[in-house]
């Protein structure tokens, strides 16, 4: 036979339950946060108009890959073609080599380029004397913050015929290699310069990242026996984890944006045939060649190739890895 719960009692045990609605805080709406920390939101003014004016705003010219455009006329061209240069670029063998050595350069950065900090800020972790360390670290750093035509003149001077890499070469009694107008040594001069460049930079976030691991994860690690590398292999690794998908995702979406400057100051004539992508193709052909609306069509169709690239990598590593951008 079922009991019933007295009226007076069900009113009770009702009680906390309305008084914890009428203790709960009001949504707040963004014109009140806006009103309550106006002075934080105002640090994002500057830094939405410079997206507006230099990223948001130039989009509106990618009109001109469908229609004609003439220096000196309307800035969104004179005449309708449709997609005419989209099939000048497919049809044109030497947009397919650039593309080529695009794709090839990018995937040595990335296989390269990208574990280099992660190695590099794991090996520094490692350290423990404190002003050896910051010696590294201040070291590493330097090259981020040097002019690209610096670093392009230091690594003409290392691989020039008289360089320093030539006279090493020299002392074993080997011929001189000319390294500038050797094609096939383009790709190892950018990969090589380009990770000596960044890896210090890049190794910034890592350490970051290492400092949030839990030290007791490691105390409890070493009592179960594990060693350094055990350590680092199940700890460390997993706790950077987030760190290291979120960079690889934005590193796969500009895999094709190879470093312009560099790549334009290392190459010649002689090494198109390895070292000419995508940016120093656009470079001559639209601005050297005032063919503003071919190379418009070839990056709009660079720029399509980044985003399915960011969206593929983003769904793979919510999937597989459980973290992603969003």
């Amino acid at each position: 036979m079922a009991v019933s719960t007295p009226p007076a009692k069900r009113l009770r045990s009702r009680a906390p339950l309305a008084d914890a609605a009428a203790v709960r805080a009001p949504r707040t709406t963004w014109r009140s946060a806006l009103r309550k920390d106006w002075r934080l939101y105002s640090l994002l003014v500057l830094p939405l108009l410079w997206f507006a004016v230099f990223k948001y705003l130039p989009m509106a010219g990618n009109v001109i890959a469908f229609r004609r455009f003439t220096p000196g006329g309307s800035v969104f061209g004179e005449e309708w073609v449709g997609l005419d240069y989209v099939r000048m670029f497919i049809d044109d063998p030497t947009f397919w080599a650039v593309f080529e050595n695009t794709l090839v350069l990018g995937a040595l950065t990335l296989l390269i380029g990208f574990p280099a900090p992660i190695v590099f800020a794991l090996l520094l972790n490692e350290l423990k004397a404190r002003r050896f360390k910051r010696f590294v670290q201040t070291a590493s750093y330097l090259p981020h913050f040097m002019s690209i035509v610096i670093v392009v003149a230091m690594i003409m001077q290392l691989v020039s015929l008289r360089g320093t890499i030539n006279q090493v070469v020299g002392l074993f009694g080997a011929d001189p290699v000319n390294f500038i107008q050797n094609p096939d040594w383009f790709r190892a001069i950018y990969v090589t310069s380009d990770v000596w460049q960044t890896m210090g930079w890049g190794a910034i976030l890592y350490l970051a990242a290492l400092t949030t691991i839990d030290d007791s994860l490691y105390e409890a690690a070493r009592i179960d026996g594990a060693n350094r590398w055990q350590q680092t292999w199940h700890v460390t690794l997993p706790g950077i984890a987030p760190t290291v998908v979120t960079l690889l995702i934005l590193n796969i979406g500009s895999f094709l944006a190879v470093g312009f400057e560099k790549v334009l100051l290392l190459q010649n004539p002689l090494t198109y045939e390895t070292g000419d992508v995508i940016s120093t193709y656009l470079y001559r052909v639209g601005l050297q060649s005032n063919s503003f609306s071919y190379a418009t069509a070839i990056g709009l169709f660079e720029s399509l190739i980044g985003l399915v690239l960011v969206l593929s990598a983003n769904a793979v590593s919510r999937r597989v890895a459980g973290s992603s951008l969003w």
